[in-house]
């Protein structure tokens, strides 16, 4: 009647169906940078730099005290840091960003709050490159 799968095929279809996101839970304080390749949501609190070649999520109780470096940024809670974001960059709903932010393209929704300078475009993603290279050759 019940049939079961050896655990090699469930390790397979786990990693062929792509990996979840890392998630920093509300209620959480995380002092210190992270680092990732993968998607990361962050409801909780970050006391430190965030950087991701992904997409970074920050919910509406998420905050984060430092800078976000990332593919793409999708903000719905509170950043006091500079944002760069290669692609796109979403201020969503009642967000609170306090510092620069180099996006490719940015989305501003009419109840975001955002104090800082704006850099946009094709320019900030070689921008963005050039520093990543610079802090390379600097090691």
């Amino acid at each position: 009647m019940f049939t079961t799968k050896p655990k090699t095929d469930m390790q397979t279809n786990l990693t062929q169906s792509g990996s979840a996101a890392t998630l920093i839970s509300a209620g959480t304080v995380l002092k210190g940078d992270i680092s990732s390749n993968g998607d990361l949501r962050i409801d909780g609190t970050v006391m430190g730099n965030v950087k991701t070649s992904s997409k970074i999520i920050i919910g509406s109780t998420g905050v984060v005290e430092g800078d976000i470096v990332g593919n793409q940024a999708d903000v719905t809670g509170k950043v006091n840091g500079n944002i760069r974001a290669n692609e796109l960059l979403q201020l969503r709903g009642e967000c609170v960003v306090a510092g620069n932010i180099y996006a490719g393209k940015l989305q501003v929704e009419p109840s975001a709050t955002f104090n800082g300078q704006c850099h946009m475009g094709a320019n900030v993603v070689d921008m963005t490159k050039d520093e990543q290279q610079t802090q390379v050759l600097a090691r």
